[in-house]
């Protein structure tokens, strides 16, 4: 009886005991562990800082640091037996020269260390496409697509925003409503400072929007250039050769604008001649790094000018490229400098 009651005790005292390791169990399910709040703080960082390792080695803010990369369209296509006059080109091409041309200007590219990239599937009635700086502008936090002004050009800008998403550039700004914005009227100076125009391919809707991103990303200096009647974009009238030399067309840049430049320390040159200046668009080259230039040749008053000055030159005949109104810089989107 004695044995009966100690086993009947001890399966009693089990069964106890396992009903309050159920319980404890029950308990535990019911009481959910409350969330960290600490694991969804965000992280404190700007894109620009975050560039490199989630989106590539991209962004730009200057003119004349290194070139590393490079956006261009070559001609196909759209530059053979198109409407010239309807194109607002100068005259007539050579398709093989036009693209020859520009092939030889790639390669100075390549030569000097720059990666080129290609804007493809370019519709064959857009026979302006090569002039890829219309279409996009660079910033160090990424591209800003802009919204052709002229009606021959409207729609180049998404074939320019597929070739950036291929390469995995964020596109941080799409001009948009009514706005126009063209690349070649915004000119970096340093981090802190940007030549921005208005005029026809700019109108005031445009220029704000720019303005608006340029001033959240932390340009704190935005130098307003109104482009004179008769002019296209800020590269045909001012750009840099290096840090502290520029070349001018000094009758059509404001005098504020070379006041704000001289403040800062650039010498200004002075494009020599009329001719050059509007007519072989020497002022329209491409630095390759500090004080080494690509620009149109047949520009001698303009390149000895550029060489007592320190900078190198490296002269490119682009006599064909020249009848669509455009040169070297007009050609070239710059994705990543220094």
């Amino acid at each position: 009886m004695k044995n009966q009651r100690f086993r009947r005790g001890m399966v009693l005292a089990l069964y106890l005991w396992k009903l309050q390791e159920r319980r404890k169990y029950m308990e535990k399910e019911r009481d959910i562990d409350a969330l960290a709040g600490e694991r969804w703080f965000p992280k404190e960082s700007s894109i620009e800082d975050d560039m490199k390792e989630l989106w590539g080695d991209w962004g730009v803010c200057s003119e004349v640091e290194k070139l590393k990369d490079v956006l261009m369209h070559r001609p196909g296509k759209e530059i053979e037996n198109f409407d010239w006059r309807a194109a607002r080109f100068r005259d007539e091409i050579d398709p093989e020269k036009f693209r020859a041309q520009h092939d030889a200007l790639a390669d100075v590219y390549r030569s000097h260390g720059a990666r080129v990239h290609y804007v493809e599937d370019v519709p064959a009635n857009r026979p302006n496409a090569l002039f890829c700086r219309d279409l996009v502008f660079m910033t160090p936090e990424g591209a800003i697509v802009t919204r052709p002004a002229t009606e021959s050009r409207r729609g180049e800008e998404r074939y320019a925003a597929k070739k950036l998403a291929e390469l995995g550039i964020p596109i941080i700004r799409t001009v948009c409503g009514g706005a126009t914005f063209e690349g070649a009227m915004a000119m970096w100076i340093d981090r802190r400072t940007v030549v921005l125009a208005s005029g026809v391919r700019t109108n005031r809707e445009g220029y704000e929007m720019v303005e608006a991103e340029l001033k959240r990303m932390g340009v704190t200096d935005i130098l307003h250039m109104q482009i004179p009647y008769g002019h296209a974009h800020i590269d045909g009238l001012l750009n840099m050769a290096s840090h502290d030399v520029a070349m001018i067309h000094a009758s059509q840049v404001p005098y504020d604008v070379c006041d704000a430049l001289k403040r800062k320390g650039i010498k200004l040159l002075e494009c020599p001649s009329r001719v050059e200046a509007k007519e072989k668009l020497a002022i329209n080259f491409v630095a390759l790094e500090p004080g080494l230039i690509v620009m149109p040749s047949g520009c001698p008053r303009s390149q000895e000018l550029l060489e007592k000055n320190g900078i190198k030159v490296i002269p490119l005949c682009v006599d064909e490229i020249l009848k669509g109104f455009g040169a070297m810089h007009c050609c070239s989107a710059f994705l990543k400098r220094g």
